[in-house]
């Protein structure tokens, strides 16, 4: 039983290793570049059948990493937050291309996301990002106010002369959310009313 525990702890140890960490990191870039040749009808034509075969080796690659992974940490691995997002996104790509879930097999590209999850850097920033996105829903939720009222004046304002832009109040906030993106805003917008 000591012996088990000890192989499991090893085999923990090696797995999550810099030199395999850095061989999945490797694997990874490797996948995204394929999945981005697929994209590509004339390469898909001259050697879908070569790609396809390595996209296969890369999935089997990641099923073996978290299949010892699972072995290693038993019960465990569900814990961390990080395994449960590898594995799904990895099982995700396990979904069968039939009619229905053909979307889902698109969804392989996700895999590209398993860096956050094997470089500490990267996982340190997105964790930041976590932490702040109370502070950020707070500002998202002052931006929506701001806006609101915003389009309660422009509405009042404007909608007699533009009603296209400002006829309604959903049509007053998509106009302040078009100025606010600068997208056609200055010759679209704002030098007509300007006009009036």
């Amino acid at each position: 039983m000591v012996g088990t525990v000890n192989m499991r702890e090893r085999l923990g140890r090696w797995v999550e290793g810099r030199a395999v960490s850095n061989f999945i990191i490797s694997v990874i870039v490797f996948n995204a570049a394929l999945l981005g040749m697929e994209t590509a009808p004339a390469l898909m034509e001259k050697y879908g059948t070569l790609i396809l075969f390595l996209d296969r080796v890369c999935l089997f690659i990641f099923i073996a990493e978290i299949t010892l992974k699972i072995i290693a940490r038993g019960v465990g691995f569900f814990r961390n937050g990080w395994n449960v997002f590898d594995f799904t996104v990895v099982a995700i790509a396990l979904v069968p291309a039939v009619q229905g879930l053909s979307v889902l097999r698109a969804l392989r590209i996700l895999r590209v996301l398993r860096v956050l999850s094997v470089a500490p850097r990267l996982r340190r920033v997105v964790e930041g990002f976590i932490t702040a996105l109370p502070g950020m829903g707070s500002v998202f939720l002052l931006m929506t106010i701001i806006f609101y009222i915003g389009s309660v004046i422009a509405t009042k304002l404007f909608s007699d002369q533009f009603p296209e832009w400002f006829g309604s109040l959903p049509a007053s906030a998509y106009s302040l959310f078009q100025i606010m993106t600068l997208e056609s805003w200055s010759m679209g917008i704002v030098r007509p009313v300007m006009e009036v």
